[in-house]
C-alpha cells in the first residue's frame, strides 16, 4: 500500500511538471548583427554558428530576429530545421534589404495567419514613415499553440536609429494594431524587437499605454546587465536597454534574461538576446 502511494506521487508530480511544461513558451529577441565585411573577425561568417547555438541551448520556441539578411535568413533556416521563419524584406516586401522575421517551432506551434506592415503613414506597402532613415517593419504572427489550444500574437520589429519621431509613431501604429489583434481582449499578444529606445524614451512610454515590459514582471530574479547593446565591445558598460520582450494579455512571466553568453572576450552580435519564460 504504501509503494503505491508513493507511486501514485510520483506519477502525479510528473504529471504537474508536464502540464507546466506545456504551458512554458520561451521566447527571444535577437539582433544578429548583419552581414558586413567591415565587422573584421566579427563578421557574419565567424558568427552564425554560434548565433544558431544559443537560440539552440536556451531551446527558444519563437523567435523574433532583426537586421536580417536574406543570406542569414537562409543560414538560420538550414540550422534551425525544427523552425519555421514567416518575414520578408523591408526594401520591397519581398527579399530586399533586412528581415525582421519571426521563427516558430512548428512541432509546438500551428501557423493560422501572418504578415508584415510598414512603420510608417502607409504601412500597407514598402515606405519611409516620418523622420525615419530608412523603411521600418513590423511582422506579425498569429499562431495556436498545440499544447494549451490557446491563441496568441507575436509581433517582432527593429525601430528606426535616427528618426525621433518615427519611433514615437511606430509606437502608436503598432499599439493600434496589436489591440485590433487581441480581439477586444481575447487573444494575447507579444512584442519583440530592437527599439532603439531606452525604458524612459517617448517610444517606449507610448507603448507601455498597452503593453507590460517582461523584465520587472520576472517571478525569477532578472539575469544579466541592465543593457542589451554592447557594439562588440567586451568591456562595455551595457547600462541602456533597447531590446525589449512585452505582453498584452495575460501572461505568467516565469524568468528573464539578457543573455551575456561570449567567447574569448568576444560576443555573437553586437546586442545581447532578450530571453523569457511565458506561460
Amino acid at each position: 500500500m504504501k509503494n503505491t502511494i508513493i507511486l501514485l506521487f510520483l506519477l502525479l508530480g510528473g504529471s504537474i511538471i508536464t502540464q507546466a511544461q506545456d504551458k512554458s513558451i520561451n521566447m527571444m529577441s535577437f539582433n544578429i548583427r548583419m552581414n558586413t565585411p567591415n565587422d573584421g573577425e566579427n563578421a557574419w561568417p565567424n558568427r552564425k554558428d554560434w548565433v544558431a547555438d544559443v537560440i539552440k541551448f536556451n531551446k527558444v520556441d519563437i523567435l523574433g530576429t532583426q537586421e536580417v539578411l536574406l543570406g542569414q535568413l537562409n543560414d538560420l533556416k538550414k540550422s534551425l530545421p525544427e523552425m519555421t521563419a514567416i518575414g520578408v524584406g523591408r526594401d520591397d516586401g519581398k527579399e530586399g534589404g533586412e528581415f525582421s522575421s519571426i521563427f516558430f517551432n512548428t512541432h509546438k506551434f500551428k501557423l493560422i495567419d501572418s504578415g508584415t506592415f510598414w512603420l510608417s503613414e502607409t504601412p500597407e506597402k514598402p515606405s519611409k514613415g516620418w523622420d525615419a532613415a530608412l523603411p521600418r517593419v513590423c511582422t506579425w504572427v498569429k499562431l495556436k499553440h498545440k499544447a494549451s489550444k490557446r491563441t496568441l500574437v507575436v509581433m517582432n520589429t527593429h525601430y528606426d536609429h535616427m528618426g525621433a519621431e518615427a519611433r514615437v509613431q511606430s509606437s502608436k501604429l503598432i499599439s493600434k494594431k496589436a489591440q485590433e489583434m487581441a480581439e477586444n481582449g481575447k487573444v494575447p499578444v507579444v512584442l519583440m524587437g530592437d527599439l532603439n529606445s531606452i525604458p524612459t524614451s517617448a517610444a517606449v512610454l507610448e507603448l507601455q499605454g498597452v503593453f507590460q515590459d517582461t523584465r520587472p514582471l520576472s517571478l525569477l530574479a532578472p539575469l544579466g546587465p541592465t543593457g542589451t547593446f554592447q557594439a562588440f565591445d567586451y568591456n562595455s558598460d551595457l547600462i541602456d536597454q533597447i531590446d525589449y520582450i512585452m505582453v498584452h494579455g495575460y501572461f505568467k512571466v516565469v524568468r528573464y534574461a539578457h543573455i551575456t553568453e561570449a567567447r574569448d572576450h568576444k560576443f555573437p552580435s553586437d546586442h545581447l538576446p532578450v530571453f523569457v519564460e511565458l506561460q
